[in-house]
């Protein structure tokens, strides 16, 4: 392939197991197999795959100033991890939906002419028995070498990823990332440069896993009474992080990024179609936030499907995400919501493109 990967190994087979905004030229692969000349011959172009328990995310960028320019993206939701709650496995189907689209992937970062890249993989991949299997076949199938990261290190890459978003502001922030199969907490000192991490912590609780775990509700009564039970679970994966929790502050600032925040972020703005420019980078009220979240949880399948910005393909996992985002708010009671559409690729970029060792 015209790129190198960070970790270039070749997996071992399993018996049953595993935006903010040049430098050098193009890699000699390119020439070595007669690539069209780049869009910007001089600039090196790297590329970040995210592959979470619900979607499949690829940014490829070049350096530009203190940071970077994007060059292409892709996104597809996925549900790597459907079914894996009661199963412990990757299903057949989600993985031909997942290897479909890291098939475009690999296309984009060939034709691209990427020099570097790094893909990791999340909960879904650290969580099922046939996980390492399914990363062999990935490589096997599209070149695509995916890292399966520890929740530690997915936290720090979100906090890298989106942390310029945060409010200016004096004491600890807390950044969230509430993902497919876990949610991610890093409470962080702001005063570097480069925050420091204080305390983390991974809950098991994302959209699908939440929303396969708590069930379905039948009626109005039945939606109520499932969105407690969801708050409950919730609250009770968060109790040891809430209770290392400083208190008392003076104005604690909240960033998020998630498909859940950015949705609940339009709905908010009243967009008729998902639009990042207005959505990365902006402030919403905590009120506004558990306003749209009740909202949501009291609707059934068919008229959250018809709201702009969920849509078919969000109406189902949407009240599990705001369960999660709702108990958040009320461990860190910030009066507004700073917003990101950007996190771990982001962070992965940042880290490729200053050289450091991942």
């Amino acid at each position: 392939m015209p790129y190198r990967q960070e970790n270039p190994a070749r997996p071992a087979p399993s018996p049953g197991r595993e935006a903010s905004k040049a430098s050098s030229g193009k890699g000699p692969a390119n020439k070595a197999q007669g690539s069209p000349r780049a869009r910007w011959p001089e600039a090196r172009h790297y590329a970040a795959l995210d592959l979470g328990t619900n979607n499949c995310r690829l940014l490829i960028a070049r350096p530009q100033g203190d940071g970077f320019a994007v060059i292409d993206a892709f996104s597809r939701i996925v549900r790597l991890g459907e079914g894996l709650a009661a199963t412990g496995r990757l299903s057949d189907a989600a993985i031909d939906r997942t290897l479909s689209a890291l098939k475009v992937c690999a296309d984009k970062l060939k034709r691209r002419n990427v020099a570097l890249a790094r893909s990791v993989a999340t909960e879904a991949c650290r969580r099922a028995e046939n996980g390492p299997d399914f990363i062999a076949r990935a490589y096997a199938e599209t070149g695509i070498h995916l890292d399966i990261i520890s929740a530690e290190e997915e936290a720090r890459l979100a906090v890298l990823g989106c942390h310029v978003l945060l409010e200016p502001g004096d004491g600890p922030a807390l950044i969230f990332d509430i993902g497919g199969g876990s949610t991610e907490l890093v409470l962080v000192d702001t005063r570097p440069v480069v925050p420091k991490v204080l305390d983390w912590h991974s809950a098991p609780w994302g959209v699908v896993s939440l929303t396969e775990h708590a069930g379905q509700a039948v009626g109005a009564e039945g939606r109520l009474a499932l969105y407690a039970r969801m708050r409950a679970l919730v609250a009770e994966s968060f109790a040891g992080f809430a209770s290392r929790l400083p208190r008392d502050l003076d104005g604690p600032r909240l960033l998020g990024t998630s498909g859940t925040v950015t949705t609940l972020a339009s709905v908010h703005l009243g967009l008729s179609h998902y639009d990042r420019s207005q959505v990365d980078g902006l402030i919403v009220p905590a009120t506004s936030m558990r306003r749209i979240s009740a909202d949501l949880s009291r609707m059934d399948l068919n008229e959250r499907a018809t709201l702009p910005c969920i849509g078919t393909e969000r109406a189902d996992l949407v009240v599990a995400g705001c369960a999660i985002l709702e108990t958040i708010m009320d461990l860190w009671p910030a009066e507004r919501l700073g917003v990101a559409d950007r996190g771990i690729r982001e962070g992965i970029l940042r880290r490729l493109m200053r050289g450091d060792r991942l």
